[in-house]
């Protein structure tokens, strides 16, 4: 396991590496196709994808059999989409049909491909588009709306899920988890082995951890290599060593903050953003479960959890926004961004810079 997820580390940094020499302008027409491709491959997912856990979260590759998450693939082509509709829009962001619809459209379209099989993913993709489409401008009245319907088909789809438990695939899982979660004194104590392990773990870490590789808990907690990884971390590094991951991915989004403020163009902007926002968010979820804050899911701790794809998704993520700040760079150094200032409307208004 360990050469194999050190091979995988190296080919995400290669990926890394080779997607930040492109410019990032290119991506803006990757996207459209990206995008176009991404629906039907969803939607081969939930028909025929591989089953595990009682969900068709995956696509195997034939004759390599390689799997891969199509949800990794949607998430990252559906950013990129929204950061070229909203910036190409800009002097139409208030409209209904002309700024709102071209950006829901696509929005509810890949969620709902996903939600079926993978809810907490769908949960945290239209939590990131709603972010870009404040940081885009989209008028309050229809982002207030959309998270009014948001809100009102979880509350449905949760109700529908009780009274029909085969109505979805893992509806009965969805419904057992919020539960547990809300009724933790009622709860059955096999429903919540996976948290129980996971706070004995971090129990025992205390203030400095057991040391590197003398994790008693791996044993025992289902999933300690990906979904419960940060628990582990606490187990072996203590407090200490969690409250370090969690700085790093501050820090992380901080940078990308900054490369998103950099860019003289409203795509990179946009693009940087909704990828440090995704990225983070995501983290944010994985640790919030490990400690109990949070219902459980299935998301993974971003370039720690074990995993392939996942963690190559994430490092050409990682590229994107790399080549957003050498571009930026070379752009500024070349005297260009005074010219690209004036054609770009997000800039002209500074009081939007700061909401990002």
């Amino acid at each position: 396991y360990l050469f194999k997820h050190f091979m995988i580390l190296a080919f995400g940094l290669a990926l890394m590496y080779v997607t930040h020499l492109i410019k990032y302008t290119y991506f803006s027409r990757i996207s459209q196709i990206g995008l176009f491709l991404t629906l039907p491959l969803l939607l081969l997912t939930l028909v025929s994808g591989t089953n595990l856990n009682e969900a068709n979260r995956w696509l195997t590759v034939p004759i390599v059999n390689l799997t891969f998450q199509s949800s990794d693939v949607a998430k990252l082509f559906l950013i990129m989409y929204l950061a070229r509709v909203l910036s190409k829009k800009q002097e139409q962001v208030q409209d209904f049909r002309k700024g709102f619809l071209p950006v829901i459209i696509p929005v509810v379209a890949v969620t709902v491909l996903i939600l079926p099989a993978n809810f907490s993913t769908a949960a945290i993709l239209f939590v990131t588009c709603i972010v870009l489409m404040f940081i885009g401008r989209i008028s309050m009245k229809y982002m207030v709306s959309l998270g009014v319907l948001g809100i009102a088909g979880i509350i449905l789809i949760f109700t529908l899920s009780k009274a029909f438990p085969d109505l979805f695939p893992r509806g009965t899982t969805w419904v057992a988890r919020i539960d547990h979660f809300i009724n933790k004194e009622k709860a059955d104590p096999d429903a919540t082995y996976q948290v129980d392990q996971a706070k004995i773990a971090i129990v025992q870490g205390g203030i400095i951890g057991k040391s590197p590789g003398k994790s008693t808990q791996r044993n025992f907690l289902p999933h300690p290599y990906s979904d419960f990884i940060f628990a582990i971390i606490i187990e072996e590094y203590g407090l200490v060593g969690g409250s370090f991951v969690l700085l790093l991915y501050l820090i992380l989004f901080f940078l990308l903050i900054r490369i998103a403020s950099r860019s003289p163009r409203n795509f990179g902007t946009i693009l940087s953003l909704g990828i440090g926002f995704s990225l983070v968010f995501q983290a944010l979820i994985n640790m919030a479960v490990a400690v109990n804050l949070f219902p459980v899911t299935g998301q993974t701790l971003p370039l720690v959890s074990m995993g392939g794809t996942s963690i190559w998704f994430t490092c050409i993520s990682l590229g994107i926004v790399l080549s957003v700040s050498r571009t930026s760079e070379i752009e500024t150094r070349d005297g260009t961004e005074v010219e690209i200032l004036q054609e770009t409307s997000l800039k002209r208004n500074p009081a939007t810079v700061p909401a990002a």
